[in-house]
């Protein structure tokens, strides 16, 4: 979503135990879900541990679908995502994409906008879960630091590009969120689309 800034900064929030769970998972758990690495060029150098995924071949209908990353996740991974929507975004929307994203040591990801339509819809969420301090986060032309501890929502809307240059792999944790409002233009613009709300909601 364009929120009219590069990065907004949500403040601190409890991630300790979602942390440990992602830091847990073995090196299967990172190769179980490969869809993104393969359809978008610019993530090859990720691998992902998917909660849940939004259908874009169904779009504008939202159909979100569970992923293997579900049932290792949920548990600490829904409260994070519900005290972030319940302390800055209007109750009632949806969650449609929540993944664990692990950049490579020496990986990168090439400068590039998110252009599907339900990006200019929902609210981007990045809750770091390590990082290093050669990891160098561009958005629109200008390099932030996104520190553990800490949640920030990403204009993905403009150009934005991440290089590890560190010995370390970078770890984080996204979110998608649609507001209520989005939701309710969905269905203004497109019929009678009718959301298929996944519980992560």
């Amino acid at each position: 979503m364009d929120i009219e800034t590069p990065l907004r900064e949500l403040g601190p929030v409890d991630s300790s135990a979602l942390a440990k769970a992602i830091l847990a998972q073995d090196a299967e758990a990172w190769r179980e879900e490969s869809h993104r690495q393969e359809t978008y060029d610019v993530h090859r150098d990720t691998e992902s541990i998917v909660m849940v995924f939004i259908d874009l071949e169904d779009w504008p209908n939202i159909t979100i679908t569970k992923q293997p990353g579900w049932d290792r996740l949920v548990e600490v991974a829904v409260p994070v995502m519900h005290d972030i929507i319940g302390r800055f975004y209007p109750k009632g929307g949806t969650i449609i994409r929540a993944m664990a994203a692990r950049l490579s040591a020496g990986g990168k990801i090439k400068p590039h906008r998110d252009t599907h339509a339900s990006f200019h819809l929902g609210h981007r969420i990045h809750v770091p879960i390590t990082t290093n301090p050669r990891v160098r986060f561009m958005i629109d032309g200008r390099p932030y630091r996104l520190q553990p501890g800490q949640a920030y929502e990403i204009n993905n809307q403009k150009n934005h590009s991440v290089a590890n240059k560190g010995t370390e792999d970078r770890i984080t944790f996204i979110f998608d969120y649609v507001p209520p409002e989005q939701l309710a233009h969905i269905q203004r613009r497109d019929g009678e689309s009718s959301p298929n709300r996944d519980a992560a909601r």
